[in-house]
């Protein structure tokens, strides 16, 4: 991923049910979700008559670090949330999950995704007396689960759904019920586990996988998921519709040791950069990546086009967030701080970049400068997804249109921008056909501008911001 571009990976939502250590394990899938969330973290747990909680801007490691904190954290049930603001504000009244306290008892809520009609819903509820604590749009669900007169809370929550439209993969947790919820077209990923008797709601496997717990599948586009002392119930909400996976789930976002949408993510990786070296070739020595998201694609297209794969760019990856310029007049700074070129790899030899994307460009001119610096002869760019022409609204925080490099300029003047001597982009149908039914069943609105649901009138950017 072009480093430097201000998107955003989408939440990480965790919740589990029926461990005495579900605080202490959610810390864990935490840990394990971090890319999916770096400005804010918190768990909630519930002992049955009360909540604990705690909610911090920052990383997992640093919220969680004093052990007296996870000790206060008892109950076995809990939720847990890694934040990126995609909508709403970086501010620490919207780190998640969310309390709030409604008329039969606390609710907590954990959010992956957007909901497209959120301005709207806000206005509505606004004029109807409903008092917003956070600009976040989650808390516009539990505003309507709030003002839902249905008798049972399976009831409350349907009823609050079927008002919402957009992504989301969620749960929920009251004193003694844990619910989980899936939109119908199924943006985000979210599946279900089992450890010791308990069940482990969480975004991708390899949280599961970090605390030895069985993947049992997905939560299904449209499903409704509640977990209480009588066990697990599910219920299709929805009518089943045309999915819409996010592609970029696979190209960025997941793990490469998680399984999303029923499909391991480094195994459809080097599909893409298989394919990617079949249809667009490189006259080079070597390939590298952009560690460490493109290192997947990049494996994929070496073996595929015989040309050896050498770790030509070193990433620092014990940069504080807090880290401050010491000499501000430094040009490229940002760049040089997280990557350093491998001298005696990239000299005197022809290199083939594999990335995953390109969003302005910024980053990835100043690390073509660098490798150039550190002796290439040659730099060819290989890029394993289509060109981005259009924001996301379903959870990912891309810039605006304007921003994009390849909304505004060709494939030609960005080759001349980053000053090298090949670029090529994998094409859209090449990546949909590198997965399952890649043409029914994946949005790829920001590759096409083509959106499988609808903004509402009025929708804009702006209201993320």
């Amino acid at each position: 991923m072009d480093c430097n571009s201000s998107v955003k990976a989408n939440c990480g939502v965790v919740g589990i049910y029926g461990h005495p250590e579900a605080g202490q394990l959610t810390y864990l899938c935490l840990y394990a979700l971090q890319h999916r969330g770096q400005e804010g973290s918190g768990i909630v747990t519930s002992t049955g008559r009360e909540f604990r909680s705690h909610r911090a801007q920052g990383l997992v490691s640093d919220i969680f670090s004093d052990v007296n904190t996870l000790k206060k954290l008892i109950g076995k049930i809990a939720v847990g949330h890694n934040r990126y603001s995609t909508t709403g504000g970086n501010t620490p009244a919207n780190v998640q999950p969310l309390i709030m306290k409604l008329k039969n008892g606390p609710i907590a809520i954990s959010h992956n995704g957007n909901l497209v009609n959120a301005k709207a819903l806000r206005n509505i509820l606004m004029n109807e007396g409903s008092i917003f604590q956070t600009s976040s749009d989650s808390e516009i669900i539990i505003h309507l689960i709030a003002k839902s007169r249905k008798k049972t809370f399976q009831e409350k929550i349907k009823e609050a759904f079927e008002q919402v439209s957009g992504a989301y993969s969620i749960v929920l947790m009251t004193k003694n019920t844990l619910a989980a919820i899936r939109d119908p077209k199924g943006f985000r990923p979210l599946c279900i586990g089992k450890k010791d008797g308990a069940y482990i709601i969480t975004s991708e496997s390899c949280a599961l996988d970090l605390i030895d717990a069985q993947y049992i599948r997905d939560v299904e586009p449209g499903e409704l998921i509640i977990i209480d002392k009588n066990g697990l119930r599910s219920s299709m909400i929805f009518p089943k519709e045309k999915t819409a996976f996010c592609i970029f789930e696979y190209i960025y976002f997941s793990r490469p040791d998680s399984k999303v949408f029923g499909e391991y993510v480094d195994k459809t990786r080097r599909k893409f950069g298989k394919r990617l070296a079949e249809i667009k070739p490189a006259d080079g020595d070597i390939v590298i990546s952009v560690p460490d998201s493109s290192n997947t694609a990049a494996l994929g297209y070496s073996q595929r086009s015989k040309l050896r794969f050498e770790i030509g760019l070193i990433r620092n990856h014990y940069i504080g967030r807090t880290f401050i310029h010491p000499i501000q007049s430094q040009r490229d700074f940002n760049v040089r701080i997280k990557f350093n070129a491998v001298g005696g790899v990239l000299k005197g030899r022809r290199v083939v970049i594999v990335e995953d994307s390109i969003v302005r460009g910024t980053t990835l001119k100043k690390l073509v400068k660098m490798i150039k610096k550190a002796g290439a002869k040659e730099v060819h760019v290989r890029v394993s997804s289509p060109p981005i022409i259009s924001p996301c609204y379903y959870g990912m925080d891309f810039p605006t249109k304007d921003e994009l490099i390849a909304n505004n300029k060709s494939i030609e003047e960005i080759r001349d921008y980053l000053d090298v001597d090949s670029l090529e982009y994998f094409p859209l149908e090449d990546l949909l056909g590198s997965v399952e039914d890649g043409e029914t069943n994946f949005c790829t609105a920001c590759f096409s501008g083509k959106y499988p649901l609808p903004l509402t009138e009025g929708f804009t950017k702006d209201q993320y911001e």
